[in-house]
């Protein structure tokens, strides 16, 4: 049986599409070996966190003494010296459903408290004193004082 046109035809395409095959396989693995040296592989950070393929500048970087890493959580000790005391205004406060709201001075939230947290009275606009307290639906001032 002879062989047919169509059938030489597809024959050379699939034998012309393998050739181009192993020409870029074989490219690919000169580029491979051309850029495999250590020295394209490495990375860099920078002092704001982004990565870079130059090097940093020894002259930029500071020491840091090994007292001064913590891993872990603080010693209870260390947390209880720690003072959480905030400094606010009372934007509002409803003497009738025993609520109200502080805002900080610092980062200017607006912080839920309750008269129960109050150590003694406050009307709108007093400057207040508190520490804050995670609630069950977000922050919570507690030992308000009035600023004298």
């Amino acid at each position: 049986m002879a062989e047919t046109w169509n059938k030489k035809e597809r024959e050379k395409k699939k034998q012309q599409i393998k050739k181009q095959k192993e020409e870029r396989r074989q490219e690919r693995k000169e580029k491979a070996k051309e850029s495999k040296s250590f020295d394209s592989m490495l990375a860099y950070m920078d002092e704001n966190g982004n990565l870079s393929d130059t090097p940093p500048d020894p002259r930029k970087s500071e020491k840091i003494k090994l007292e001064n890493i913590q891993i872990g959580t603080p010693k209870l000790e260390d947390r209880e010296k720690e003072t959480n005391l905030h400094k606010g205004i009372v934007m509002s406060f409803n003497e009738g459903k025993g609520f109200g709201f502080i805002k900080d001075r610092a980062t200017q939230q607006n912080i839920f408290f309750h008269i129960s947290g109050l150590e003694e009275p406050v009307k709108a606009q007093n400057k207040v004193s508190f520490e804050i307290e995670k609630g069950p639906k977000g922050l919570t001032a507690i030992n308000v004082r009035l600023l004298r």
